[in-house]
Formats: structure tokens, C-alpha cells, sequence
């Protein structure tokens, strides 16, 4: 019997029966040796209180000598960030006495012990603020509405466009050879099958460490607003949308043979087409109000198409339809969302848009919920092509490529960065982006995102990398157009390639026009690996020349860097993302690999990761990485998780982190099962949205 139940929910129950042994045995120990009291405060006051706890000067604002054992729920949060220093050994700081091993390992355990006790208390999540689509959303949702055989309007925003139907995760293998395109190609690239006369409004920023999907960044003013009425108009009035284009024509806007009884005909039509539209039944009342509004434009004489155009643009320019949030609950503690919402956390996470019919279907049943069922779904939904939409969304945000646009190295100095009147950035962002989508549709081990067998490589990528060429090509030609690039999938046997944190593009986008930037991308490390930003720097520190000055020519970029350590306010973040930027030192800032500076001066590029692991170069430092896979898949988990409610996580979030962390392990880390288990995870299916906010 049990081994008939899908993995999924065999993974998802073992992890849920260790948890709970875990937090029991735990909860049990702490009361019995009262591990605050004995262990925790005793080493605040010997190794943290000098620092976080003087009544002169506190630094970095935080006072460790608040935290108490009867005040914990009041201090979650710096209970959570100090775990997160103690557990990746970023305190105390070189320059003081270290923790005893064994003595870190004990502070760890009692506080997450603490940490989870607190937070199981609470009962609460953070609430996910009222938000609305953004613009891939919107562009999305629009044409699955009308079944759209053309897009809304063009994404600039999607850096890598399929050409040659690739993406077939129903098969669960990507093509040996893909034909794509790259935003950076130009206009080209802008050229598309979309709705004649229809503008996009303004692209969404990402939010920083963040997603463009986040709840508090997506407002609506008043002058957005009138600009989605227009929008909605100009969808349907444009003169591409009509029969040809319009899949959901026939059904919707075509007029009905029968002419007798109009408005039964249109109540029949729209009670399925606003339900799709709000993702929730409608009710009466609103749809009378819709009804009245179409026979309102018949009796005026309107043609039936164009009353139907008209309340279809009043559709999709409604705040129910732009609008996504959570229903008020009944509790101030965290309650389960209904199928409803779960359907649409579904397809806003894996999909970019409103539930499909087969969705929507098993929510108004009552299905949606049941593990055997909801298994089945996602199963669905991973093999479904608009699982691109994914690919096209996270990726490149989670990796941060859009800054890749704005990377202009030097053209005297890397004048193999520029091809014609095109630039290599164009084809490297697409490396990883298409081992991100290989990893994800062939289920392969998220390990593979930092230290590959494979990647995706053009010939002229390949030829851009000189010495970390792969050997398959050796007879290659350049191929593909200004408009479409080829890329084939190659073995990777010199570990120097591979993964994506070793590729032209992450190297080329953390460098400025003349020279590397290790802080640049040790902090892009830190941010996307670890899910560990640090700090914004001080304002007052000036930035590294590109240059070396008058008499600093023959320093190591090591030496002149470390200057900025002599900073008390400075060395804590240095001693954090140096090691990890210096570890990428070798490449230099279009991602050539380099054993020396040009003064001649051999590359230092050792460093120990988390002040345990040891490396003396980069292939050593991705397995020291891969030493901490378990801390790098709960930060890709944290990153997913974050994405898929579209609000920063905190701390009631980092019991789920552990779980999903764990189950993933469980599975030999593969990503479907990774994003299976965020699905699954009490964040996702649940929420903390009181009807009225509770009186502090």
C-alpha cells in the first residue's frame, strides 16, 4: 500500500514524521536543561555582548542582550539572524576569539530548537499585501483568457525566445540542439506575432534581493488604473483581434444562431468566462450586473461581437480580474487557503497566469486539496508547455542577468567582447538560462546548477571562451542569424566550465569596464547561492578605482582590496563575501580564464568557504560548495518559496525550509521534487489575512 502512494507524498510524510520527532525530542531536551539559561545567555555575555550588548555603541543596531528566554516571540526575528551568523560562521569576527566547534554546534541546535518552538506558537505566516499582475502576468493571463494565437503585446522583459519548439517538458528531455533568440539581439528580437495598436504598459521593477512579482511593489494609482481601462480597449478593438486569432471566438464573441432569447445566450457565455476571468465563481449579483451591461449595448443597436468586445475589455480592466489576493479569513492565526486559491497560487507559481479550466474544474468539486489529486496536478503542470513561462520569469531574475544588459567592458581592452555590431552578451545570458531549463525539465539534481556535466554553448560562446573551449568543439562552425542563435549541448569534462556560476555571462555582469569585482561577486554569491545578501555598503566609502593608481600598478587586486578591511564597519561584510568573489578571480571580466594580472603578478584565488572548507582553486571551490548542498538547495528552496507567494520570507517561513530542504534531499536533490515540496509546504497552502487587523 504504501509503496503504490506517490513519491511525492511519501517524501512529503517521512519529512512531516521526522520533523515532528525532531521538535519533540528537541522541545523535551530544552525544557529538561533549561538550554537558554545554561548555554545560550552564558555565551552571548563571553562572546557577543562586547559588541551586541554594549550600552556605548552597538554595533551593526543589534543588541543580542535583548533576546531572553520569556521574549522570544517579541525577538524572532534577531533569534533568526542570529542562528543564520552562528550556523554560516560569519561571527564572531576573525579578529576575535573563535567558538569551540562543538560549542557553535550546540548554540545552533538550542536555538533553532527555540526558533521553531516560537514560531509553532505564533501560528502565523506573513501576510502576502493585495497586489496586482504585473506585466508578464497580465500578458499572459489576457491570452489564456482568449485563447490568444498571437501575445498581448511584446516582453522585452523575456531574455531568451524559442524558435524552433525546443521546450517539451512532456517529454522530459531537452533537445540536443535549440534555435533561440536573445533580447539584447535588437528590434529584431521585438518582431513577433502580437495584437496590432495595443501598448504594454511600463516594465515591473524587481524588487531588491527580490522578484518583480512582489506584493509590495506592485501598487495601482489612479493613473495606472485609467491606463488598464485603455489597455482592456485596446485589446479588443485592435483589428488583429477577431476570429483568426481569438481562440475562444466561437464560444464567446461569435453571434449565436438563435437570436430569440439574447440574454440567455450571453448569461450561458459569461458565467464560465468571468469565472475563469476572477479565478472563482461569480456571483449572481455580478453577473446580472455584466448581463445587463451587454443587452444595455444590444438594445442601443450594437452588434453582438462588439457587446461582447465591449465587457470582455470591462473584464480584463477590472480590478477583480487585475487584482490577486487572498480572501479575508475568520482567524487571526494562519488558516488553509480554499482550492481556489490554491489553484491560482498554482499557476501564478509554475504557470505566469490564471488557472485553466482542469484547474478550476477540480477546485469547484472539492479536489483540488487531496494529496492524490493535487500530485497529479503538478505532474500536469510540469509537462505542459506553459511551463516556459517559468523558465522565462524566474531564472533570469533569481541569477540577476538583467544586468547584463547594462555590462559595457572596455573595447580596447576586450575588444573580442564585441561581434560586428552585436555583443557576446546576447549569447551568453542563454547558458545558463538553458541549463536552468535542462536541470528543470529532465528532473536532474539542482546540484547541477553549480557544477555541470553539461552546458548549452554556441560556436561563437565557445570561441569567446578561448581556453575553456569544450573539446566537442573542435570542428565547429558559427552558426545561426543576427536574429536566431543555435546552441548545442556539450559535454563539460574541465570543471573550470560548467554550472552557473562559473559562466561568461555572471562573470562579465559582476565586472566593471575595466577589471574584475570580487566584492561585486562575492556579494552576488552570497545573494543568489546562499540567500544570504549582505549589507548595503556604507555610504561613505568610495569605490575601487578601475585603474590602479600612481604607484599601485603592481599590486595584486587581493592587495589594493584589502585597504577596505581597515574599516571596522566594513570588515564584517568583507570577511562574508570576500572569499566568495576572490574565488572567481581567475576569470577575468568577460569570463576569459586568466592564470595571471597583467603586471604579471599570479592570480590569488584561495580562500575557505565558511571559514571551514578550504580551496585552492575554482574546481575546489565548487566542491566545497557542493560540500554545503543542503545549505544551498534550503536558499534555492527560499528563493522559490519567495517567488511563489511574492512576499519576502521571515521567520515563521524557516520551519517549511527545513522540510522542503529535507525532502528534496530525500529524492537525490532533483528540482522537480524541490519545487513539488515548496508547492506543498504549510506557507504555500496557507494564509494569515483576518478580516480586521488585530489591535497592537
Amino acid at each position: 500500500m504504501w509503496n503504490r502512494l506517490p513519491k511525492i507524498i511519501r517524501c512529503a510524510t517521512i519529512v512531516a514524521l521526522a520533523s515532528l520527532r525532531c521538535l519533540f525530542a528537541s522541545v523535551a531536551w530544552s525544557a529538561e536543561s533549561d538550554g537558554f539559561g545554561k548555554l545560550v545567555s552564558p555565551a552571548i555575555q563571553q562572546h557577543c555582548a562586547k559588541c551586541h550588548g554594549a550600552e556605548e555603541e552597538i554595533e551593526g543596531d543589534v543588541n543580542l542582550l535583548e533576546l531572553r528566554s520569556d521574549n522570544l516571540t517579541a525577538n524572532v526575528e534577531l533569534l533568526r539572524k542570529f542562528i543564520d551568523v552562528l550556523d554560516l560562521e560569519e561571527m564572531p569576527p576573525e579578529d576575535e576569539p573563535p567558538l569551540a566547534p562543538k560549542l557553535r554546534a550546540d548554540l545552533v541546535i538550542e536555538l533553532r530548537t527555540l526558533l521553531h518552538s516560537t514560531v509553532s506558537k505564533q501560528k502565523t505566516f506573513s501576510h502576502a499585501p493585495i497586489r496586482r499582475m504585473n506585466r508578464f502576468q497580465y500578458n499572459n493571463a489576457v491570452t489564456d483568457l482568449f485563447d490568444l494565437r498571437c501575445v498581448v503585446f511584446t516582453l522585452p522583459e523575456r531574455m531568451m525566445r524559442e524558435h524552433n519548439g525546443y521546450f517539451k517538458p512532456e517529454t522530459g528531455k531537452m533537445a540536443e540542439v535549440v534555435t533561440v533568440g536573445s533580447r539584447p539581439l535588437g528590434k529584431s528580437q521585438l518582431i513577433e506575432s502580437r495584437l496590432d495598436g495595443v501598448a504594454a504598459f511600463p516594465q515591473d521593477l524587481r524588487a531588491e534581493h527580490g522578484f518583480d512579482n512582489r506584493g509590495d511593489h506592485l501598487s495601482l494609482s489612479p493613473l495606472l488604473m485609467e491606463a488598464f481601462l485603455k489597455l482592456g480597449q485596446s485589446i479588443t478593438q485592435s483589428p488583429d483581434f477577431n476570429s483568426a486569432n481569438v481562440g475562444v471566438w466561437d464560444a464567446f464573441f461569435a453571434t449565436p444562431e438563435e437570436q430569440s432569447d439574447l440574454r440567455s445566450t450571453v448569461r450561458r457565455r459569461l458565467e464560465p468566462f468571468l469565472t475563469q476571468a476572477f479565478r472563482r465563481p461569480i456571483n449572481t449579483d455580478q453577473l446580472d450586473r455584466y448581463v445587463r451591461f451587454v443587452a444595455h449595448q444590444l438594445d442601443t443597436g450594437i452588434a453582438f461581437p462588439d457587446a461582447m468586445k465591449a465587457v470582455a475589455a470591462a473584464t480584463i480592466s477590472s480590478p477583480t480580474f487585475i487584482y490577486l489576493y487572498d480572501k479575508s479569513g475568520d482567524s487571526e492565526n494562519a488558516e488553509s487557503i480554499d482550492d481556489y486559491e490554491l489553484a491560482s497560487r498554482l499557476s501564478f507559481f509554475l504557470w505566469g497566469s490564471i488557472p485553466d479550466h482542469t484547474l478550476l474544474a477540480l477546485a469547484a468539486a472539492g479536489e483540488l486539496k487531496k494529496p492524490a489529486i493535487l500530485a497529479a496536478q503538478l505532474d500536469r503542470m510540469l509537462k505542459d508547455h506553459k511551463l516556459k513561462r517559468f523558465c522565462d520569469s524566474f531564472p533570469s531574475q533569481w541569477l540577476q542577468l538583467e544586468r547584463i544588459i547594462s555590462s559595457v567592458p572596455n573595447p580596447e581592452k576586450y575588444p573580442g567582447f564585441y561581434y560586428a555590431k552585436y555583443r557576446d552578451s546576447m549569447h551568453m545570458m542563454l547558458e545558463p538560462l538553458l541549463l536552468f531549463e535542462t536541470v528543470l525539465i529532465e528532473n536532474q539534481p539542482i546540484t547541477q546548477l553549480i557544477d555541470s556535466d553539461f552546458t548549452y554553448r554556441s560556436a561563437l560562446l565557445e570561441d569567446a571562451y578561448q581556453e575553456l573551449r569544450t573539446a566537442s568543439a573542435t570542428d565547429r562552425k558559427n552558426d545561426g542569424t543576427v536574429t536566431t542563435l543555435k546552441f548545442s549541448r556539450v559535454p563539460v569534462t574541465d570543471r573550470r566550465n560548467g554550472g552557473v556560476i562559473t559562466n561568461a555571462a555572471v562573470m562579465t555582469m559582476t565586472s566593471g569596464p575595466d577589471r574584475t569585482q570580487p566584492i561585486t561577486r562575492g556579494a552576488w554569491l552570497a545573494t543568489v547561492i546562499f540567500n544570504n545578501p549582505p549589507d548595503p555598503p556604507p555610504a561613505d566609502v568610495p569605490p575601487l578605482d578601475e585603474k590602479p593608481p600612481e604607484g599601485q600598478e603592481h599590486l595584486t587586486l587581493r592587495e589594493r582590496l584589502s585597504l577596505h578591511r581597515e574599516r571596522s564597519d566594513c570588515k564584517g561584510c568583507h570577511e562574508q563575501i570576500d572569499p566568495l568573489g576572490f574565488a572567481l578571480e581567475n576569470y577575468d571580466a568577460i569570463g576569459v580564464w586568466r592564470d595571471h594580472y597583467e603586471n604579471g603578478r599570479e592570480v590569488d584565488m584561495a580562500g575557505t568557504l565558511f571559514r571551514k572548507h578550504h580551496f585552492g582553486d575554482v574546481v575546489e571551490f565548487k566542491e566545497a560548495i557542493l560540500a554545503e548542498k543542503d545549505r544551498f538547495t534550503r536558499a534555492l528552496a527560499g528563493h522559490l518559496l519567495s517567488y511563489g507567494l511574492a512576499r519576502e520570507l521571515a521567520a515563521s517561513d524557516q520551519i517549511a525550509l527545513d522540510q522542503i530542504a529535507e525532502a528534496a534531499a530525500a529524492d537525490e536533490y532533483r528540482f522537480q521534487t524541490l519545487l513539488k515540496q515548496v508547492i506543498l509546504s504549510k506557507p504555500f497552502q496557507s494564509k494569515t489575512n483576518p478580516k480586521t487587523a488585530p489591535v497592537k
